[in-house]
């Protein structure tokens, strides 16, 4: 038995074991580490593809369990944060019939559901091998817990309350509805996947690691759904000028 061929699901194991972590995490109302949790799993999922490519030991059950650890860590976990701050605390609800009390309550948890759509769909569109049709699920998941980043490390002062627009409820309902429909929708999106790491064909991918990097600079957590917007923007430039050339 080559120990080599584990190394990637290894890696996937530890993105779900970091998912499971911050289902506690949340639980307990601990939104910030939650998100330190959320970004380490974005960090497992991005090895765990790049480690199967480079060992070349990619396989079916490696694809089906990186699909089910995104379900818990890019979807559970991002509709129980809104629901968080949708209640104020997961904690103070009253049992499940809080939710029949207030239906409002199960619009968060509208994020796995579509998340669970969103990765099905992914896993037999034969035209996402080398692009995405739709946001991500980790995308989608960043965006979520740039919430408790930008209040704890907001990088300078305003002069109105961004932390009571963030937490609002319209606020967290809007994201909510927004990014499950932009999850199943069909915009081609550019895949962050380097065949290669020469200049000609990653164009789009390049320009985003720089200005995503130079932003993150600048703006810390608040540069995150900046990022997110501007990953929509140059695939869809990418899509109609790039690509074609």
């Amino acid at each position: 038995m080559n120990p080599i061929k584990h190394v990637p699901n290894f890696i996937t194991c530890l993105n779900l074991l970091c998912g499971c972590l911050a289902i506690v995490s949340v639980g307990l109302g601990d939104p910030l580490t939650t998100a330190y949790l959320v970004i380490a799993a974005a960090v497992f999922d991005f090895f765990d593809g790049f480690a199967a490519r480079l060992l070349k030991v990619s396989s079916p059950i490696g694809a089906e369990l990186d699909s089910l650890a995104d379900m818990v860590t890019f979807g559970v976990v991002p509709g129980l944060m809104l629901l968080h701050y949708l209640t104020g605390g997961i904690q103070s609800l009253n049992g499940v019939q809080a939710f029949f009390q207030n239906p409002l309550l199960l619009i968060p948890l509208a994020i796995p559901v579509f998340s669970a759509l969103r990765l099905a769909k992914f896993n037999v569109d034969t035209r996402q091998s080398d692009s995405f049709r739709g946001v991500p699920t980790p995308a989608s998941a960043l965006w979520i817990i740039s919430i408790p980043l930008i209040i704890a490390f907001m990088p300078f002062e305003l002069s109105w309350d961004l932390e009571s627009i963030i937490t609002s409820q319209a606020f967290i309902i809007s994201s909510s509805v927004g990014l499950s429909a932009l999850m199943v929708s069909d915009i081609p999106l550019l895949a962050m996947k380097f065949k290669s790491f020469g200049w000609k064909g990653n164009e789009a991918r390049f320009v985003f690691l720089i200005i995503s990097v130079v932003l993150l600079i600048i703006l810390r957590p608040v540069a995150i759904p900046i990022v997110l917007s501007l990953y929509i923007i140059i695939s869809i430039i990418n899509n109609l000028f790039l690509s074609k050339k």
